[in-house]
């Protein structure tokens, strides 16, 4: 699968593969570190120093650290480690963390791979709001016809029901009876 061109004739990352990227870790669609790095193309060592440097740009709603109870929870999820033999847990960065990434990275690359991940959080986005969308008219449409059945199911109950004065007739085989 290849990616799109941008205007300066750089190969770009395809929105699939961020989308795959995008993890719910504490309520909160965010991106580890290790693969931010393999995205813009440099090592994990390498983001996570200028992300330290500048420590005062990403604040705790752009980003934080996994605990090592999340970081064990994520490795058996992913059943092989592409972390290797990392001796701390991961960053993740949110939205607004892996935008303020490219200021930080000052990096062509950076702005134009930053530019696709904001395209596929948009995307994503978007997904979640139509999927929210579409559990609404499904609940309103289960309460519309649940009236409606239940209407359904009271008609026929009263066609079932024996007329007043009505006496009901023995369905199938009667025995004749011996003192006959």
């Amino acid at each position: 699968m290849e990616g799109r061109q941008g205007s300066t004739g750089v190969l770009l990352t395809p929105v699939e593969r961020i989308t795959q990227s995008i993890l719910f870790i504490r309520a909160q669609k965010v991106m580890l570190d290790a693969d931010l790095a393999a995205l813009y193309g440099v090592d994990t060592r390498v983001l996570v120093q200028a992300v330290t440097r500048n420590g005062d740009r990403f604040p705790p709603d752009f980003m934080f650290q996994l605990t090592k109870q999340e970081f064990d929870d994520l490795r058996s999820q992913l059943v092989t480690s592409s972390w290797g033999g990392r001796r701390y847990p991961p960053y993740a960065f949110t939205e607004q963390g892996v935008s303020m990434l490219s200021s930080v990275l000052r990096s062509k690359r950076a702005v134009l791979v930053n530019i696709e991940i904001m395209r596929a959080f948009v995307q994503l986005r978007r997904m979640l709001t139509s999927h929210a969308d579409l559990a609404r008219k499904l609940a309103a449409l289960e309460t519309k016809y649940d009236a409606q059945f239940k209407a359904v199911f009271e008609a026929i109950r009263e066609l079932m029901a024996p007329a007043e004065g009505e006496t009901k007739r023995p369905i199938g085989f009667v025995a004749p009876s011996e003192n006959k």
